[in-house]
C-alpha cells in the first residue's frame, strides 16, 4: 500500500473509532499514538502524552463525518503530515467543521501519531 494511502486509512479508522465510543476510540489510540504526542484542540486545550491523550477518548462518539480535500505532505521517508477539512456531528449538536492536521513518524510497528491540531472554521455552505 502506498504511504499516502496507509496514511488517509489511518486518519478514516481514527474517525470511525471516534464514532463508535470511548473504548473503540481508546483502543485505537492505544495503537496509534507515539511515546510522545501532543494535540492541540480548539479552545486552547493542550493534551501532552499517550495516557492523557487516551483518556481525553471519554466524550459522546461523532454520529457522522465528512473529509475532505485530504492532503498528505512527506518531508522525509519517515516523517508525514496529513492535512484535511473535516466537518463532523454529534446527536443532538450543531456540525462541528475545522481544518485538522495529523503528523506521523514511522517507527519499527508502523506510523505514529505524534502532534495533531484542530482549527475551527465556520460551516461551509451546503452545495
Amino acid at each position: 500500500m502506498a504511504v499516502r494511502d496507509e496514511l488517509i486509512n489511518l486518519e478514516e479508522y481514527g474517525w470511525r473509532a471516534l464514532s463508535t465510543d470511548a473504548p473503540a476510540a481508546a483502543a485505537f489510540y492505544r495503537q496509534v499514538l507515539d511515546d510522545t504526542v501532543v494535540m492541540l484542540l480548539p479552545g486552547g486545550l493542550v493534551l501532552s502524552g499517550r495516557e492523557a491523550v487516551i483518556d481525553s477518548m471519554s466524550g459522546e462518539p461523532w454520529s457522522s463525518f465528512r473529509l475532505d480535500n485530504v492532503r498528505v505532505l512527506c518531508p522525509t521517508d519517515d516523517v508525514a503530515v496529513v492535512v484535511y477539512e473535516a466537518v463532523a456531528r454529534r446527536e443532538g449538536t450543531p456540525e462541528y467543521s475545522a481544518l485538522f492536521s495529523s503528523h506521523y513518524v514511522r517507527r519499527e510497528d508502523g506510523w505514529k501519531l505524534f502532534f495533531h491540531q484542530q482549527t475551527p472554521r465556520p460551516i461551509p455552505p451546503t452545495r
